[in-house]
């Protein structure tokens, strides 16, 4: 029998999607063929202390007593020695601390191969103002917004109603819908407690629709089924409907004539080439009412990664069930890892 693969399960981190992130962790460790895989967990605290816990099937964040570090860490014996005996890294993490780059980065220094984006894709997809400028200037259809920086006066040019959301954060977190001008400082207000930088996004009236990717550069990157969001009794897709239990439905696929279907799942593979991201992504769309015209909103470079989690379902209905995503997405990441190692510097 070949060697199992020693797998690290990076989870939790410091930004606001830290309970979300040990739930797709967890889910993660559960379809990890014992098999296959030996398993380290490294959970991180709120407090950005780092947790590390190793065998077959350790308990993400059961023992916060046993906390050792923060970073940077001890040479020797702590987490990036701990990392440094991996083959490689699984960093679930969401949102600010973790799908931003910063992990990556870390990772990248300690030359460890990883899932997902590198450190520029993640950065880019985080921050949704350059996320959004980057697609217009690849000729990728987005949605129009205003930055609002520290300093910059609080306008609106779009009318109403419009979004208004921290420029560099997840899980509609900060997020408002705004209906008039009696709504937007506030809305700003509350966006700026999670970010320096805030968003006036237009209203695009239309279905909205997901769709994952997965690969690396070559062979080019495939796009799953597209799945439509119903939120039920929610005005908008915000979090109470993305994590309450009845909060919405994912239709897969979406009641669309097939061209837009396939124009969906080009333009998440062109969004995905445009940043140059890698490993796997989630990219959200409106399907504009009245023209039809398909619409970038934005890119997850690590969605979350539950097995009933929008990813993971629009995989499963394409024909790769969640055991085997998990294995490809290992593999990727394995496979740029050995091909970047050619690479002169």
């Amino acid at each position: 029998m070949s060697r199992r693969l020693r797998v690290a399960l990076l989870a939790g981190g410091r930004s606001s999607e830290h309970d979300i992130s040990l739930l797709s962790a967890r889910s993660v460790l559960e379809a990890l063929d014992p098999e296959r895989y030996e398993v380290v967990n490294v959970a991180i605290g709120r407090d950005g202390r780092w947790q590390i816990e190793s065998g077959v099937r350790p308990q993400l964040g059961s023992d916060p007593a046993s906390v050792a570090e923060t970073l940077p860490a001890p040479a020797e014996g702590g987490t990036l020695a701990a990392l440094g005996a991996v083959d490689v890294v699984l960093p679930i993490l969401h949102g600010p601390f973790g799908e931003d780059g910063t992990v990556q980065g870390l990772l990248e220094l300690a030359g460890i191969p990883y899932v997902g984006a590198g450190v520029a894709a993640s950065a880019l997809a985080m921050d949704k103002d350059l996320f959004k400028k980057v697609l217009r200037d690849s000729g990728v259809p987005v949605a129009r917004h205003h930055a609002i920086r520290l300093g910059d006066p609080v306008e609106n040019p779009f009318g109403y109603p419009v979004f208004v959301k921290p420029a560099r954060l997840g899980s509609s977190v900060g997020i408002s819908k705004v209906h008039d001008a009696s709504e937007l400082e506030p809305a700003v207000a509350l966006a700026r407690r999670h970010d320096e930088k805030v968003l006036v996004e237009e209203f695009v009236e239309g279905m909205e629709v997901e769709c994952g990717v997965l690969g690396n550069r070559v062979p080019p990157p495939i796009a799953s089924l597209p799945g439509r969001i119903d939120t039920l009794e929610h005005e908008w897709y915000d979090f109470d409907s993305k994590y309450d239990a009845n909060g919405m439905e994912l239709v897969i696929p979406p009641e669309l004539p097939q061209e837009t279907i396939e124009l969906v799942q080009q333009r998440s593979v062109d969004a995905f080439v445009a940043c140059e991201c890698e490993g796997l992504a989630r990219v959200d769309f409106f399907v504009r009412a009245g023209d039809g015209e398909v619409i970038v909103n934005e890119l997850n470079t690590m969605p979350g990664f539950t097995s009933t989690s929008v990813y993971a379902k629009l995989f499963e209905a394409s024909g790769i069930p969640y055991a085997e995503l998990i294995d490809r997405l290992i593999a990727l990441a394995l496979e740029r890892h050995e091909r970047r190692s050619s690479l002169e510097y």
